[in-house]
């Protein structure tokens, strides 16, 4: 996992939904340096954060962390 991709994915989505990087971190309990962590500290963020994430957003693990291009691989 690259932590520089599942960050720019957390961004996109947060864009495409509408939905602010402190909403998101307030809604997912994430540390207010989340997505700082990640982009400049290289931080790789639990599975317990990125479930909570994928969840949040209804897409895939796989899709968070660039593994497809499928959102909804997730769903059958």
């Amino acid at each position: 996992m690259q932590n520089l991709q599942v960050a720019s994915c957390i961004k996109t989505l947060c864009k495409k939904n509408n939905i602010t990087i402190n909403s998101l971190i307030e809604n997912c309990k994430l540390t207010k340096s989340f997505i700082y962590d990640m982009e400049k500290r290289d931080k790789t963020p639990s599975v317990d954060r990125l479930e909570r994430i994928a969840d949040y957003f209804d897409v895939s693990l796989d899709y968070l962390v660039g593994r497809t291009d499928n959102p909804n691989s997730h769903k059958s």
